[in-house]
């Protein structure tokens, strides 16, 4: 009977790996504890020196706010920094910025080259305020409502269809 142990594990993880594979669930899309709680709190220097510490009283602004995690070295946040622009252009979303394990001057830089959509940037150059809110790389986005709680994550570049069928609505919902 115990030779045929080795079988048996091996035909369970086959059959594990098997289930997760036909599943229809993304792994990357992992829910966020943050959904339907305040934004937590944080206080980050401005990428400009004559602007005022980023916290989180500027995000309870009386209607939404997106929060985008990036960094000058992210390929997927230049990706997606058009619809970041549109986002602020087009549909007059407030977009704040937070610098994730970024330079000071790589993100200014960054953002010269690209165009800045940002009402306001933090530096989270340790990647702490990243961690408090459950970041797990850049680009992630977050939309916060007019009182301050989370309730949509975005993970990953806005980018093909997901700004039309997946942020804009939950933006909508709550305007």
């Amino acid at each position: 009977m115990s030779r045929f142990v080795p079988l048996i594990v091996v035909a369970a993880l086959v059959a594990l790996f098997l289930g997760m594979m036909l599943s229809d669930r993304n792994p990357n899309e992992i829910d966020s504890v943050l959904i339907g709680r305040e934004a937590p709190e944080f206080s980050l220097a401005s990428l400009d020196d004559a602007s005022p510490a980023l916290t989180q009283a500027d995000l309870s602004t009386g209607k939404p706010v997106l929060v985008n995690f990036f960094a000058s070295w992210c390929v997927p946040c230049r990706a997606e920094h058009e619809n970041l622009m549109r986002l602020a252009g087009d549909y007059r979303v407030e977009v704040i910025g937070i610098a994730y394990k970024n330079e000071k001057d790589q993100a200014i830089g960054f953002l010269n080259e690209l165009g800045n959509p940002f009402s306001k940037t933090g530096l989270d150059l340790d990647g702490r305020v990243g961690i408090d809110w459950g970041v797990s790389g850049v680009p992630e986005t977050f939309l916060i409502d007019g009182d301050g709680i989370v309730r949509y994550r975005h993970w990953g570049p806005i980018v093909g269809d997901s700004l039309e069928t997946r942020l804009l609505p939950e933006l909508e919902a709550l305007r």
